[in-house]
């Protein structure tokens, strides 16, 4: 059996587990998830300063952007593998949330967004009306 290697395939692998991808960022990793009639979003955002957050909304989409401050220059660095500067991830919304209820919070390096599904999308009851009289059927 005959295997070929690629290097270039490998290098984008490697590529991708270190920087992540435009779908999964390495510098922001989150979780999401559905509890009643609210989404929950936590984005890890460890060593980083609340006041450098920033959260926008525009249509249907959340962009947060965070900013970790660049090393100490005067440091003798033996590792440095935290993602330094500006960074940011977007969240694409469905129509069903509610993005002028959009709360956060942050609180142990993680970035929480609590997004109520919007009035319109939530499930209600239709009331049938009842007739005890049939009804002529006109041709």
């Amino acid at each position: 059996m005959l295997m070929r290697t690629d290097p270039f395939r490998d290098l984008d692998r490697l590529n991708q587990q270190v920087f992540g991808t435009p779908a999964r960022p390495a510098a922001m990793p989150m979780d999401a998830w559905r509890d009643g009639d609210k989404f929950f979003v936590e984005l890890d955002l460890p060593g980083i300063d609340a006041d450098s957050l920033d959260v926008d909304v525009e249509r249907n989409v959340v962009t947060v952007r965070a900013t970790r401050s660049d090393l100490d220059s005067d440091r003798s660095m033996i590792a440095a593998e935290r993602t330094r500067g500006v960074f940011s991830r977007q969240l694409f919304l469905g129509e069903n949330l509610d993005t002028d209820a959009i709360r956060a919070d942050y609180r142990d390096g993680v970035l929480r967004l609590v997004i109520p599904v919007a009035e319109k999308a939530k499930s209600r009851k239709i009331e049938i009306a009842r007739r005890n009289e049939p009804q002529a059927v006109n041709a």
